[in-house]
């Protein structure tokens, strides 16, 4: 994606309250001047939004829709559309539905009692490549043991280098970030399963955790920042 394309990226907004929408659109658009700013009220909607615009750069979900359960509705999106990023927007900030949108693909998890600014910033971080778990969430799971960084570099967030990750594997861990199934990562970065396979086994030893969900709370509590991989290159004629 180039920059011109970021700027004026697609973001998807999944929510029944037109005045979450309204707000949200503001904020948004605070980022992303030019950002093209959609929305859907209902599961069947969203569907179809989704369906019709693969070019989504961004979708933000909110788990409480009036027609479907919201993990529900995360799941068939997840499936459905393995390539779109998406957020989830929720009026609760339990630490169980945290874990559970994560494990359902989400690449973090927005609180809709946030402030507008911090609102902004946790939609920076994600679009940066992070990942954004409500501070109190993230401060009641255990800290999983993490390998130091130089002593260079404690003062700032550790880079992948930092931790023994290559380029590759940060690519990886980027697209796992945004809730990427092993075969859409290997669509993305052209590779086959048993190197995507290795890459994420290699990523849970760096970063000391056993699943994928444990990885989302590791990389943001760190503050990790991760590549924005590139996009695949399409055959010349």
């Amino acid at each position: 994606m180039s920059a011109t394309e970021f700027l004026a990226m697609k973001i998807f907004i999944i929510d029944d309250h037109p005045l979450i929408v309204e707000g949200l659109t503001g904020a948004l658009h605070e980022l992303l001047p030019a950002a093209q700013v959609l929305a859907a009220d209902a599961a069947a909607a969203a569907m179809q939004v989704l369906d019709q615009n693969p070019d989504i750069g961004l979708t933000l979900l909110d788990l409480n829709l009036p027609d479907i359960e919201g993990m529900t509705l995360l799941a068939r999106v997840r499936e459905q559309h393995p390539d779109i990023p998406l957020v989830v927007l929720s009026a609760t900030d339990r630490a169980d539905v945290v874990r559970a949108a994560l494990d359902a693909g989400a690449m973090g998890f927005i609180s809709k009692r946030s402030p507008t600014a911090v609102l902004v910033g946790a939609l920076q971080l994600v679009l940066a490549g992070g990942v954004y778990i409500p501070p109190q969430v993230l401060a009641a799971e255990p800290d999983p043991p993490s390998p130091r960084p130089p002593a260079a570099a404690q003062a700032r967030p550790p880079t992948p280098r930092d931790l023994g990750i290559t380029d590759r594997q940060a690519e990886v861990l980027a697209l796992v970030v945004e809730g990427k199934s092993n075969k859409a990562i290997c669509r993305r970065l052209q590779i086959s399963e048993g190197t995507c396979k290795s890459h994420i086994s290699a990523l849970l030893r760096a970063l000391h955790v056993n699943n994928r969900t444990q990885a989302l709370f590791a990389i943001s509590s760190m503050g990790l920042q991760l590549p924005r991989p590139a996009e695949p290159m399409k055959p010349s004629y």
